[in-house]
């Protein structure tokens, strides 16, 4: 249906009632978290299983219908199933003798290793093949398209319990680094609990159910990766295997599919998971670093941790970011209401997801474009309001092909995409050294090219510096495009777009020193107002602090606006002000000449402080936050008249080895204007705005002092008047 889809793909014509009974089964996932940060999968049951999930096999029969990519390929499986320490039995193409079908198994005990007598395969794709593979006792025979291809007796036979695995493109998991992957497309993957025979081999058809029924099967019709038969609850696609067109295709070395049912715990074995989590929690909390109320990675060390696909649908602020497991790349996603609590969702968007955004499409759906790693540029559109469940495209990826005669041929990259609808017409950013302009009818295509995004340069920065992580909107009478370089980190151009071009007229960074502040992502709420988030560094150079295994911080959403002097302006949200609690208020305090003066009764490493400064004739002037009695670490942040920076300065934040930078972003103060500055202290994070969203600086500070939470104004080179100090504490938003 147009706009909308059910939760749960309806049952096909062809599953009967025992299919459709196993693929209703709920099963509970909770995620159990080691001290260490390694994740545990535990999966209960709820309810009983009947005899088909929890059988071991004996007798079997694989089957599949595959269309191979080419015939020089070596080593591949088309399906295969697997055990514990390494034992298999496998459908292979080409292992022993090139283009020749064989049954693989572990140091090929139960495989025949002459084959001198088997037909080569001629077949290759669009050319479909049924290959089946049917183990009685020690007699194993294989057949093509229905026909006998080969037939012998092995040495011996194996069973396989319920906790074995099924593998579809790599031979086995410990498959040597050669010769191990499958090319092509699979139509349709099953697994039958016995020896069929050769007659009902000849009448199975892909993508219609037999009987007896399969205990195990993948026909991937609608995009499904999941087994309908309920014995194989957990499938993952990784190296860029995809689903398209009712196909699993398989189109590169790297790419498979992994199957598995999830291990039965004990209870001792559960409490003790859930006394390891409840370990790794509280090891969070004792973190003295890790920041309360900015968005921060649940568990593990994500890198790169972009904030992507942020949307406000349905009343709720969606944000996706990446996250890295066993299948690679995944998007992360929670959702709030008020910008701060954030509640974690289902993880949907797996296996090569990088950086991208989201948008609606013409059937009023969010819709992610994205890339898709070994793959290209891609699209993904949401099955559910909660935006759990997503398809990715039959079509993808979105990249447009180019050959050699092409004006586009081989000028642009395929990544970090941006997507957009404007009127009828599907757009796109390509990111890049050399960013692209695409364009489409319909989500599916055809894809084109319309050249390059930047119609010209801005002085100061060069046409080639790369544009990743794109963001594209309007704001005020302005276009916007923000994004990054990889050298300069997050930075922002403003202009116009016009004939499918953008051209920019003006352009700033949004870090100084370095490259911390980083992949930007933005949405428009309910209000109109444009919210973006950055990923900041632990420290520069995408360095990651891994002490109390976690890495992966958000900075405070900032609501982007322009000012009536066409510049920009950067505030937090009003909502971060329902963290505040026990204010403090100070007012006119005189500061002569070179003077730092401690603040009694305010200190913290959780604070927002709101000052406003009356310069007088002081050179520099500011706060200092987490700073110990003596002085020994103390973090600066102030405005500089001569430099006319606002400038925080981390050189003393620590005793201990770590970033140790001045960060200054340009700021002109007028000559009797007041500084006003709002500084959020989070552990270790320091975020700076001034007077009124002007400018905003961020860095991070690893103090190593427990008391290294005083706070103390200051002036250097002359005299200034607090005018005005509002200090908070802030409550932290993040459970732990």
């Amino acid at each position: 249906m147009k706009g909308e889809a059910p939760a749960d793909p309806p049952a096909s014509r062809h599953q009967p009632t025992n299919l459709r009974t196993a693929h209703m089964l709920r099963r509970r996932h909770a995620t159990l978290m080691l001290p260490s940060a390694t994740l545990i999968l535990a999966t209960f049951c709820v309810g009983q299983a009947d005899d088909t999930t929890t059988a071991p096999l004996t007798d079997k029969t694989l089957v599949a219908w595959v269309a191979p990519q080419d015939l020089a390929q070596r080593g591949g499986s088309v399906l295969t199933i697997e055990k514990r320490g390494g034992t298999f039995d496998a459908i292979v193409l080409g292992e022993i003798a090139a283009s020749k079908w064989m049954a693989g198994s572990d140091g090929f005990r139960r495989s025949q290793q002459d084959q001198a007598a088997y037909p080569s395969e001629s077949a290759v794709d669009p050319e479909w093949i049924q290959i089946a593979i049917v183990y009685r006792g020690t007699q194993i025979t294989i057949y093509r398209n229905g026909q006998p291809y080969a037939d012998y007796t092995a040495s011996g036979a194996e069973e396989f319990d319920p906790d074995s695995l099924v593998l579809m493109g790599l031979r086995h998991l410990g498959a040597g680094p050669e010769n191990r992957y499958f090319r092509g497309r699979i139509d349709d993957a099953r697994l039958y609990a016995g020896a069929l025979s050769p007659e009902a081999i000849a009448a199975l058809r892909p993508n219609e159910i037999s009987e007896p029924a399969p205990i195990a099967w993948w026909d991937f019709e609608m995009g499904r990766t999941d087994d309908r038969a309920g014995r194989f609850p957990s499938t993952t696609l990784f190296g860029g295997a995809r689903i398209a067109q009712g196909h699993l295709c398989l189109d590169h070395d790297g790419a498979y599919l992994v199957a598995a049912r999830a291990l039965p715990y004990t209870s001792a074995e559960v409490h003790a998971a859930d006394s390891a989590n409840r370990t790794f929690r509280e090891r969070l909390l004792e973190d003295p670093h890790r920041p309360g109320y900015h968005f921060v990675t649940p568990e593990g060390c994500c890198m790169p941790f972009d904030p992507n696909g942020a949307i406000f649908w349905k009343g709720r602020y969606h944000l996706f970011y990446i996250f890295q497991d066993a299948r690679g790349h995944n998007w992360g996603h929670v959702s709030s209401t008020d910008l701060f609590h954030w509640r974690h969702h289902p993880t949907g968007l797996v296996s090569g997801m990088f950086s991208g955004n989201c948008f609606v499409n013409k059937d009023g759906r969010p819709t992610m474009c994205y890339h898709q790693v070994g793959q290209g540029n891609a699209m993904a559109v949401a099955l559910d309001d909660e935006l759990n469940h997503w398809q990715k495209l039959d079509t993808n990826p979105i990249t447009p092909p180019t050959q050699p005669g092409d004006p586009h041929h081989d000028l642009y990259q395929s990544w970090d995409p941006y997507g957009w609808l404007e009127g009828d017409t599907y757009y796109a950013i390509f990111g890049g050294t050399r960013p692209a302009i695409a364009k489409a009818p319909s989500l599916g295509g055809p894809w084109r090219y319309v050249g390059d995004l930047l119609a010209h340069s801005v002085e100061g920065v060069s046409i080639n510096e790369d544009v990743s992580c794109a963001d594209f909107f309007r704001l005020g009478d302005q276009q916007m495009l923000l994004c990054i370089s990889h050298r300069l980190g997050c930075r922002y151009y403003l202009g116009a777009w016009q004939d499918e071009q953008f051209h920019p007229t003006f352009h700033a960074p949004m870090s100084w020193v370095d490259n911390s502040f980083f992949a930007p992502e933005s949405l428009l709420d309910d209000r109109g107002r444009r919210i973006m988030w950055a990923w900041i560094f632990d420290q520069p150079q995408f360095a990651m602090r891994t002490d109390f295994g976690w890495s992966g911080t958000m900075s405070l959403p900032r609501v982007l606006s322009l000012g009536a002097d066409g510049a920009l302006r950067m505030n937090p949200p009003e909502e971060i002000e329902r963290l505040r609690y026990n204010a403090r208020h100070q007012a006119n305090l005189a500061l002569p000449a070179d003077t730092e003066l401690l603040l009694d009764g305010i200190a913290g490493s959780s604070l927002e402080l709101n000052l406003e400064i009356q310069p007088g004739d002081a050179r520099q002037y500011g706060v200092q936050v987490c700073r110990s009695p003596g002085g020994e670490e103390t973090t600066l942040v102030y405005y500089d008249a001569d430099a006319q920076k606002l400038t925080v300065d981390t050189t003393r934040s620590s005793l201990h080895p770590g970033p140790k930078t001045i960060e200054a972003g340009p700021l002109e103060v007028a000559r009797g204007e007041p500084l006003t500055l709002r500084v959020f202290v989070d552990k270790s994070v320091v975020e700076v705005f001034a007077n009124g969203g002007r400018q905003a600086v961020m860095r991070r500070i690893y103090p190593s002092r427990p008391d290294s939470l005083g706070v103390a104004v200051f002036t250097r080179g002359g005299a200034a008047t607090v005018k005005s100090l509002d200090a908070w504490e802030m409550m932290p938003a993040s459970p732990y």
